[in-house]
């Protein structure tokens, strides 16, 4: 079954949760701008009533919860917030830190699991940020916030117990992906 332009762009800017270029969307979509520009009309109007917008800011799109939803929003965000970082948060935030910034595939490489929610919630309380990996601009590479570090009640990373050796044996799964590496053993 096809779907249309207008329920393609929808899908693409669920999935990328953040603005995207037009220029990358009509070639996602495979489609030229004028068709691109039909299927933003057509899904702005499927949209009225929901909980969601599509937002133009100059080249970008983006899909947005409304102005209206913002106060459930916020309350949402509060109760994820109040809660502890839990083991899958703490042991990413580890990572990013004795790595000195990760990727999600490394991070889920080393955990052994998908780290998203994890990644999300982090992010959500400003200990992460999201940041355009230098070696591969289609990567999104995380790292630590100075919140991170005050959060934690350090004034540098290298303040983190056995840092030299845990980033040592960090940089070591990527070098061998082969070995196992347990670099949380306390042994």
């Amino acid at each position: 079954m096809e779907i249309s332009d207008s329920a393609k762009l929808q899908a693409v800017l669920f999935v990328a949760g953040e603005p995207v270029s037009k220029k990358r969307l009509a070639a996602l979509l495979e489609t030229s701008p004028e068709q691109l520009r039909s299927a933003a009309l057509t899904l702005r109007d499927q949209l009225l009533g929901t909980g969601l917008a599509l937002i133009e800011a100059g080249e970008d799109i983006e899909l947005r919860t409304t102005p209206e939803a913002a106060p459930l929003i916020q309350k949402l965000r509060e109760s994820e917030l109040s809660r502890d970082l839990g083991k899958a948060g703490l042991e990413t935030l580890a990572i990013i830190l004795y790595k000195n910034g990760a990727t999600r595939s490394e991070i889920d490489w080393v955990r052994g699991v998908n780290s998203a929610a994890a990644l999300r919630s982090l992010t959500l309380r400003g200990l992460i940020t999201r940041n355009e990996d230098p070696n591969d601009r289609r990567k999104i590479r995380y790292t630590t916030t100075i919140e991170a570090l005050a959060h934690l009640g350090l004034t540098s990373v290298k303040e983190l117990p056995r840092y030299e050796e845990f980033a040592t044996a960090l940089t070591a799964t990527e070098s061998e992906p082969t070995e196992s590496v347990d670099i949380f053993d306390e042994t």
